[in-house]
C-alpha cells in the first residue's frame, strides 16, 4: 500500500518535471490550437455558404486571411515603421521640450514640489539612453531570429493539420478522460470552443474600433504620428490593464512637443476611449464572450508572463477563458455540485 502511495507520487512528480521542461511546447500548441479554433470558425461559415468540401473551404480561408495579411503589410506596415523611425528621430525635441516645461513648472510651483520635479527632469535626461535600450532589447528579440521563426512555422503547420484532420486530435484529448467522463468531456471541449471563438470575434472587433477612434481623435488633435499611435493603441488592446497604459505614452510624448495642453487633451482621450470600451463596446461584444472578472484577468496575465514570458502574456487571456470554461464545468458543477448532493442526501 505503502509503496503503491509512494511510486504514484514519485510519478506524478515525474510527471510535473517533463511538463515544465516542455511547457513552451505546450504554450505553442495552445496557440496552434487557438488559431485553428478561430480558422475552422471561418472554414464553417464558407463551408454554409456553398463550399461543401472542406479541403477546398481550408485552402480558401488560409488563402484570404493570408490575402488580408498581405495587403495590411502593403498598405499599413511601410507608413507604421516609417512613422515609429520619426518618432524615434523626435524624442530628443521631446526630451528638450519636457525639460523645459519642467523648468518653467519647477518657477511656478511651491518649494516643496521641487525636489520631486528634480527628479523627473533627471528623469527626461535619461530618456535618450533609455529608449535606444528599450529599442534594441525590443529589436534583438523580434528582428527576424531564427528562433521566432522556426516557432511561427511549428505553429502554421500544426494549426494546418488540426484544420484537415481535427477529429483524430479531438479522439486522442478525449481518450486521457474515463471512458464514461468521454461524453461529457466532449460537450465541455465543444463550450470551450465556442466561447474561444466569440472571445476572439470580441477582441477583433475592440481592435478595430478603437484603432479607428485613436486615429480620429489623434488626428483631430494633429498629434504627429498618429497613424502608428492609432495601430499600437488598437493592437495593444490584445493586452488588457497593461496595454492601454502603454499604448498612451508614444502620443502624450509627442503632444508634448508642441504643448502641454495637448499631452493633457490626449490623456484625456485615451481616457474617454478606454471608457468607451469598457462601458459600451465590451458589453456589446460581451454576449458572445466569456465574462473575465478584471482581477482575474490581471492575475492571470502577470502569472503567464513569470512563468512564459512575452508569449504567456499575449496567450493569457484565451488560455483564461479556456480554462475558465474547464473549471466551471468539471470543479464546479460535475464535482462540487455532485459532492453537495451526496451530502444533503446524506
Amino acid at each position: 500500500m505503502y509503496f503503491s502511495n509512494f511510486v504514484g507520487v514519485i510519478a506524478l512528480l515525474i510527471a510535473i518535471y517533463i511538463f515544465w521542461k516542455i511547457r513552451f511546447i505546450i504554450l505553442l500548441t495552445f496557440a496552434a490550437v487557438a488559431l485553428a479554433t478561430a480558422v475552422n470558425y471561418l472554414v464553417q461559415l464558407l463551408m454554409k455558404s456553398g463550399l461543401k468540401k472542406r479541403s477546398v473551404s481550408i485552402v480558401v480561408a488560409l488563402f484570404l486571411l493570408l490575402l488580408i495579411f498581405a495587403v495590411f503589410l502593403l498598405l499599413i506596415f511601410p507608413p507604421f515603421i516609417d512613422q515609429v523611425q520619426q518618432s524615434l528621430s523626435l524624442l530628443p525635441l521631446a526630451v528638450d521640450r519636457i525639460e523645459a516645461w519642467l523648468m518653467w513648472l519647477q518657477e511656478t510651483v511651491p518649494e516643496q514640489l521641487v525636489g520631486e520635479i528634480q527628479k523627473l527632469e533627471n528623469l527626461t535626461r535619461d530618456l535618450p539612453g533609455i529608449a535606444t535600450q528599450l529599442v534594441g532589447n525590443f529589436y534583438s528579440i523580434f528582428s527576424g531570429s531564427l528562433g521566432v521563426l522556426l516557432n511561427i512555422l511549428l505553429v502554421t503547420v500544426v494549426m494546418i493539420m488540426l484544420l484537415a484532420s481535427p477529429r483524430p486530435y479531438i479522439r486522442l484529448f478525449l481518450a486521457f478522460f474515463p471512458s464514461f467522463y468521454r461524453r461529457r468531456a466532449a460537450k465541455i471541449l465543444k463550450k470551450s470552443e465556442i466561447a474561444l471563438v466569440g472571445w476572439t470575434k470580441g477582441i477583433l472587433f475592440n481592435m478595430l474600433v478603437i484603432t479607428l477612434l485613436s486615429w480620429f481623435g489623434l488626428s483631430i488633435l494633429q498629434v504627429k504620428l498618429s497613424l502608428a499611435n492609432a495601430l499600437l493603441a488598437g493592437l495593444l488592446t490584445f493586452i488588457p490593464n497593461l496595454g492601454p497604459v502603454l499604448s498612451c505614452i508614444p502620443p502624450i510624448v509627442l503632444a508634448l512637443i508642441d504643448a502641454p495642453w495637448k499631452a493633457l487633451a490626449v490623456l484625456i482621450l485615451y481616457i474617454l476611449i478606454q471608457q468607451a470600451e469598457s462601458n459600451i463596446l465590451t458589453p456589446l461584444v460581451m454576449k458572445q464572450q466569456v465574462s473575465l472578472l478584471p482581477a482575474v484577468t490581471l492575475l492571470a496575465q502577470a502569472s503567464f508572463a513569470i512563468f512564459f514570458g512575452f508569449i504567456g502574456l499575449f496567450l493569457a487571456l484565451p488560455l483564461t477563458v479556456v480554462a475558465q470554461v474547464w473549471i466551471e464545468e468539471v470543479l464546479i458543477k460535475d464535482i462540487l455540485s455532485s459532492w453537495n448532493k451526496n451530502k444533503r442526501s446524506l
